[in-house]
């Protein structure tokens, strides 16, 4: 039906002839004479009315491949059929659920069943966003990334109705590979490069959709899929919101005020009467009588684009399964999926602990949200609501200062809430306090100490410090966080460290285009010429976050060659 009523208006918009006539006929509703100066206007009207009526009938339909496919589901998702748990959640289904359910459960049982053959026959099965591109690799790379934006843009319209894909109002970039669909804080870093582009345009149209899922659902969720409507990822909605002021100026933060507050609303919510020590949802109340926040997840079951992964893993832990895929689904949230920064002193998978962690990378993001909102207030000239969120901010900045910073460690670390320590992992989300000036001059000097003896290596900065195969642990690295670093660097001063973290990740990137023709998801900065592993799912190339930190990093640096 939604594709039905897109499909109608592209329809109508394409004949004047058509539109003339049809509108004319519209008189008889509105009652108003129409000529064909009128035409424009009233098209971009259809097209709302057309786009409201196919969301509400999609909203109407929100379920996810689970619900819509209970038994099936499962027995496609244990079996060996797709290598990878996303294929299926990302395919469509050719006709109407209800009857595809029927046809299984009426043949399951029946002598030479054929699983593969049958989801063939009944769901269109997805491929790669680059399928089929041949890199230039004698363009060179800046060719190469104003290419990709054209490979990895997608027009909205194209949804199903029988597609997991949540419907928004404009077009977009996406991530690449297996990542067919908008991700909410790779879109931040993918907009870096965007904005080097001078492609404000498609900057507008993705912040215009993240704004549209916070009105529609009250949050931005990790992905416009069904599946993940249950979490969010990273905020950094009002990091969104700075990259297009630069553009065009602090209205900007009046238009998008709504929905900044939304945001805030969601990673708040249930704040207001927490008992200290306690938590709620993605709330928690500290032993002081602070608010600071962690990640969560509002599912207890496994994740379905990793539903094998996730059923076989819980049988290692000790934790009830419940908890278990709590802490794994807030993990995903985290964006930092997986790592040790979220497991005990062994770093073994089966100890993840993700809901008992405050992450000092999170709560950065939440401090620049509520500054953002003040901003907002003053541009109004509403000094009451000012005071209020910018008092907020600089709780929050103390409590960070309190709980995350270590002086032993001369880092920012995640805070243990339910243990009341700080935990033992060091990582790149050490970083973040320095990107937002959270840290005084004494911790970003031992900040940028420790990036140059521990984290610094050939390639880039290693992710954590911690071998332990997992994709957010060394010897990978990851375009966002090269980027903060770099950002953090800056802001105190530490020039010269921050130029060396810039050359040794863009040679590291230009390296493996130069070998292979690809960007990818991720780098191996110790080993450079070995590929990036670990992870639930083979190596990505693409991609949005890495090309936009990459363009970012040539142009504010003015590499050419290395």
């Amino acid at each position: 039906m939604v594709k039905k009523i897109f499909d109608f208006y592209y329809k109508m918009s394409a004949v004047s002839v058509i539109n003339t006539r049809f509108f004319s006929k519209a008189t008889i509703f509105i009652g108003i004479p129409v000529n064909q100066t009128m035409i424009p206007m009233l098209k971009k009207l259809l097209f709302a009315l057309c786009f409201a009526f196919a969301l509400t009938a999609a909203h109407a339909q929100l379920k996810s491949p689970r619900q819509l496919f209970p038994g099936l589901f499962e027995t496609v998702q244990m079996s060996d059929i797709f290598p990878d748990n996303k294929t299926f959640v990302d395919a469509t289904a050719k006709r109407d659920p209800v009857l595809i359910l029927k046809d299984y459960n009426e043949q399951k049982d029946k002598p030479g069943f054929d699983l593969k053959q049958f989801v063939t026959d009944n769901f269109i099965i997805p491929g790669t966003h680059n399928d089929g591109f041949k890199s230039d690799i004698q363009g060179g790379i800046r060719k190469h990334i104003d290419t990709l934006w054209q490979v990895l843009y997608r027009r909205h319209e194209s949804v199903s109705q029988y597609s997991s894909l949540l419907p928004v109002p404009n077009d977009f970039v996406v991530p690449g590979g297996r990542f067919r669909e908008t991700y909410y804080w790779d879109s931040y870093f993918t907009m870096l490069g965007l904005q080097e582009s001078h492609k404000t345009k498609i900057i507008q149209d993705m912040i215009g959709n993240f704004a549209y899922l916070l009105d529609t659902y009250g949050f931005i969720p990790n992905g416009i899929r069904t599946y993940y409507l249950t979490r969010s990822q990273p905020p950094f909605f009002s990091m969104m919101v700075d990259i297009l002021a630069k553009d065009e100026g602090n209205k900007v933060y009046t238009k998008y005020q709504p929905e900044l507050l939304k945001e805030y609303e969601f990673w708040m919510k249930g704040s207001q009467n927490l008992a200290t020590g306690k938590a709620i949802r993605n709330t928690v109340r500290m032993q002081g009588g602070e608010i600071l926040n962690r990640y969560w997840d509002e599912s207890d079951q496994p994740r379905e684009e990793s539903y094998k992964k996730d059923v076989n893993a819980a049988k290692d832990t000790k934790q009830a399964p419940g908890d278990f895929y709590r802490n794994i689904r807030a993990a995903a949230e985290s964006g930092w999926d997986f790592s040790t920064r979220w497991m005990d002193t062994t770093g073994k998978l089966e100890t993840i602990q993700t809901t008992n962690i405050i992450p000092v990378d999170l709560n950065c993001l939440l401090y620049h949200l509520e500054l953002d909102i003040a901003k907002s207030y003053t541009i109004q000239g509403n000094e009451a609501k000012f005071k209020y969120y910018y008092n907020k901010a600089q709780q929050r900045k103390r409590a960070i200062q309190k709980y995350c910073w270590s002086a032993k460690d001369g880092w920012f670390m995640d805070y243990n809430w339910v243990e009341k320590h700080t935990t033992t992992h060091l990582s790149l989300a050490g970083v973040f306090p320095l990107s937002f000036k959270i840290a005084d001059i004494k911790q970003a000097s031992g900040v940028a100490a420790n990036l140059k003896a521990k984290f610094l290596k050939a390639g880039g900065l290693v992710t954590t410090l911690d071998r332990s195969g997992q994709q957010w642990d060394s010897p990978n690295a990851w375009a966002p966080l090269q980027y903060m670093a770099i950002d953090g660097l800056n802001k105190y001063g530490n020039f010269n460290l921050a130029r060396t973290v810039a050359e040794n990740w863009v040679r590291s990137n230009i390296g493996v285009f130069n070998a292979t023709g690809k960007l990818m998801e991720k780098y191996n900065v110790i080993d450079t010429d070995v590929k990036a592993g670990g992870g639930e799912y083979p190596l990505q190339d693409g991609f949005g976050w890495t090309n936009g930190v990459l363009l970012n990093l040539l142009n504010h640096y003015h590499i050419d060659t290395l």
